[in-house]
């Protein structure tokens, strides 16, 4: 196909959907969800969201709201329906058979934007891992063609068991060889990081909520050209570059990880351990915040969650609050610089702008200090230690 036909493509229609259990972190207007179908390439023709005390056992939204979802989805002319919770795999099952299309859910749908995004080879084994890993629960879902199969005189099980048993053995082998391709990459990097440390050199990890600027920052800071969008996960690759502190005397070693998401499937974190293990290792973490997003606190925590799960949220950190040129006006802070109480911790907090510059000359002093301070064998700097920025009059 050529590329002007594949222009003339319209993007597949989908319905989201959503379903409030009680939780606090409940996505209303299903804007996340909605940013990653559109991340993935898909576009949305409609939302619907419903509350209910706990899932269906069968439809996780029950047959009511199944039947008004496949009445909407008839109206809009949608092909495919995507849920914002994860879903078991019978339900998915019993979804595709009571709508007549296909249903997918927000792990599948983040795994399907990591397959796209990956570039290097490591960041490609690390998303088929997490993808047979998760098909290996799946094999109930869509195999029609097993119903032929029939179990006969000397045979024991229903239909189709030869076959569902035959792919799971061949999903088995490839995750058991991906793994052992992973784990080379993950001496290499072992490797790396030695050699880093007999250097004697300081490292820095960039993390944060996807698509809060980390790329952006990252060029901003080195004048480096990672690729950098407004979009969920614009990159997945880690890059690491030296930096440069001048009132520190030495060159830092930075690196821009992959970013988090609300509810990133266990399964990506297993798979990205080689990836993360860059900022379970640093000496200091960036913590990357979209200031002005509403929604910041809970990204923080969602962050927070993934960084336990890797074992680095004991790293010092410096909590980078991007994005001022976009805050309104009456909540830019007086002070861009202070200090913020995190998991129990006080740690440093800066403003800045990736986009204009504010605030990363004031950065690069910021991580000078953290520098000398750790050479120096003090460990993370004080609140006496913080110099003091004041927002610029208006």
């Amino acid at each position: 196909m050529k590329s002007s036909d594949t222009l003339l493509t319209p993007a597949p229609s989908v319905i989201l959907v959503g379903v409030d259990f009680g939780t606090p972190n409940f996505d209303a207007p299903l804007e996340e969800l909605g940013l990653l179908a559109q991340t993935a390439g898909y576009s949305v023709a409609d939302r619907v969201t419903c509350k209910r005390r706990a899932p269906d056992p069968a439809l996780f939204v029950g047959s009511g709201k199944a039947d008004e979802i496949k009445m909407l989805a008839a109206s809009t002319g949608a092909s495919e329906v995507l849920f914002d919770q994860s879903l078991s795999p019978a339900q998915q099952r019993n979804l595709e058979r009571h709508l007549g299309m296909p249903v997918n859910d927000r792990t599948l749908l983040i795994l399907e934007i990591f397959a796209q995004r990956a570039r290097s080879h490591e960041g490609k084994l690390q998303v088929e891992l997490a993808k047979l890993q998760y098909l290996s629960t799946r094999l109930v879902r869509r195999w029609s063609h097993l119903e032929r199969q029939s179990g006969g005189i000397g045979m024991r099980g229903g239909p189709g068991e030869t076959q569902i048993e035959l792919d799971r053995r061949m999903i088995g082998e490839s995750i058991k060889r991906t793994k052992e391709r992973l784990e080379k990459v993950k001496k290499q990097r072992a490797t790396q990081r030695r050699q880093r440390e007999r250097r004697d050199t300081f490292s820095i990890s960039l993390v944060g909520y996807t698509n809060a600027g980390k790329s952006s920052l990252f060029n901003g800071l080195v004048k480096a050209r990672a690729f950098a969008a407004d979009q969920l996960f614009a990159t997945l690759d880690t890059t690491t570059r030296q930096l440069y502190l001048g009132e520190a005397g030495r060159s830092v070693s930075l690196s821009d990880t992959v970013g988090f998401i609300r509810d990133l499937p266990h399964g990506l974190v297993d798979a990205f351990a080689a990836t993360l293990q860059e900022a379970a290792d640093a000496d200091l973490l960036l913590h990357i915040v979209d200031a002005a997003n509403p929604s910041h606190p809970e990204q923080i925590a969602s962050v927070m969650g993934v960084l336990k799960d890797i074992g680095a949220d004991e790293v010092p950190q410096i909590l980078v609050f991007n994005k001022l040129d976009a805050m309104q006006e009456d909540r830019v802070p007086l002070a861009l610089c202070d200090q913020m109480e995190l998991d129990g911790q006080s740690v440093a907090r800066i403003y800045v702008s990736a986009k204009t510059g504010e605030g990363l000359p004031a950065l690069r002093e910021l991580l000078s200090k953290q520098v000398m301070s750790a050479r120096n064998g003090q460990g993370p700097m004080t609140p006496g230690s913080i110099p003091e920025i004041e927002s610029p009059a208006p």
